[in-house]
């Protein structure tokens, strides 16, 4: 078992808070056009499966299989890295001069009960400012995820039953009708459009299908 981070946007922890949350899926950044990766191979004590290696995009022709490290595995626990307001003591040091200090006082984007980025806090000399996902320290973690699941498909094989297992069954996104439609729209609002030839909906690429449920926070 391993413990690791995992970003959830402001939306996405809403519905994982609400339950309706319990999957997520992530590019798999070994595969392309060339290789085609293999769970049948999955090695739980060495964290390993496999990606086969072809000379053409039909994959009649293989060259080799080879041995890759899998991000996230069955039994892992995820801490959920989202949106954070945290408090900064503004305090008089030694010498007189103001200093900053980061306290433990967290508040979260998510609940919506903020909308500045800085704001004052009922005490009178903790200011509270806002940090984004990636910079959210660990100890700030509220969500803890056991990972039941983890495999590789390609991003179209999702089902409308799996679609809205990954959030996208509540009127989520506009424009879209079905669970399906929204977890399109979703995902392509997630890729940088440096990459949506490459990893957008369209291009269908492979993905790591992560299932999850809540747990608590594990005991050190």
């Amino acid at each position: 078992m391993a413990i690791k981070p995992i970003l959830f946007n402001t939306e996405m922890v809403r519905a994982i808070l609400d339950g309706r949350k319990s999957c997520t899926r992530r590019i798999n950044k070994d595969a392309n056009d060339y290789v085609v990766p293999d769970m049948d191979f999955f090695d739980p004590e060495k964290r390993t499966y496999a990606v086969h290696n072809y000379a053409d995009k039909e994959h009649k022709i293989k060259l080799s299989i080879a041995e890759r490290s899998c991000p996230i595995c069955p039994g892992d626990i995820l801490y959920v890295r989202e949106s954070v307001f945290q408090g900064v003591a503004h305090c008089l040091d030694v010498s007189g001069e103001t200093e900053c200090v980061l306290t433990n006082d967290f508040e979260y984007y998510a609940d919506g009960l903020h909308k500045k980025d800085h704001w004052k806090d009922k005490h009178e000399n903790i200011w509270m400012h806002r940090r984004p996902s990636i910079h959210m320290p660990k100890e700030a973690a509220r969500i803890w995820l056991k990972v039941t699941d983890a495999r590789v498909e390609r991003l179209q094989e999702i089902t409308e039953v799996q679609a809205q297992a990954e959030g996208c069954n509540s009127g989520l996104l506009t424009g879209a009708c079905t669970a399906r439609g929204q977890f399109e729209d979703l995902w392509n609002s997630t890729v940088k459009k440096s990459d949506i030839d490459r990893y957008g909906w369209d291009a269908n690429s492979y993905v790591w299908v992560i299932e999850f449920e809540r747990c608590e926070k594990p005991k050190t």
